[in-house]
């Protein structure tokens, strides 16, 4: 089973923000300064996005690259797919996700994200109704 990871989706204010750094993009590649350790269980698996305290999207995770420079890129396939809301803590950079930890995508049809903030599916969370 691959490992996932999550990462905050810093600087967007909606799934729209979100969804439209992926419109009209062939790739996308995030950029970190150090190669996570388990990076080869995290090929085929997803990068779950963050937004308002809530993992809302995923995007697989293609392989990654290292830069001229001596940083690393995470290549993702540029599509989005968005997934049921799951409370999760803001943190910086990225964290490791387990399969069993991780939310399940949305059917076709099925609505979600922003018709609930990602602090009322933490509140909703906390008391199991979510």
């Amino acid at each position: 089973m691959p490992l996932h990871m999550t990462k905050i989706a810093f600087g967007a204010k909606s799934y729209a923000d979100l969804a439209g750094w992926y419109e009209d993009r062939d790739g996308i590649a995030l950029t970190t300064r150090y190669r996570p350790k388990r990076y080869a269980e995290l090929v085929g698996g997803s990068l779950y996005w963050i937004l308002q305290h809530a993992m809302v999207a995923r995007s697989e995770i293609l392989e990654f690259r290292e830069t001229t420079d001596g940083r690393w890129n995470i290549l993702l396939e540029p599509k989005l797919i968005r997934v049921h809301p799951k409370a999760k803590r803001a943190h910086q950079g990225w964290r490791y996700l387990t399969q069993g930890k991780a939310p399940k995508d949305l059917a076709p049809g099925e609505l979600a994200g922003d018709a609930m903030p990602g602090r009322m599916v933490r509140e909703l969370s906390k008391l199991g109704l979510v």
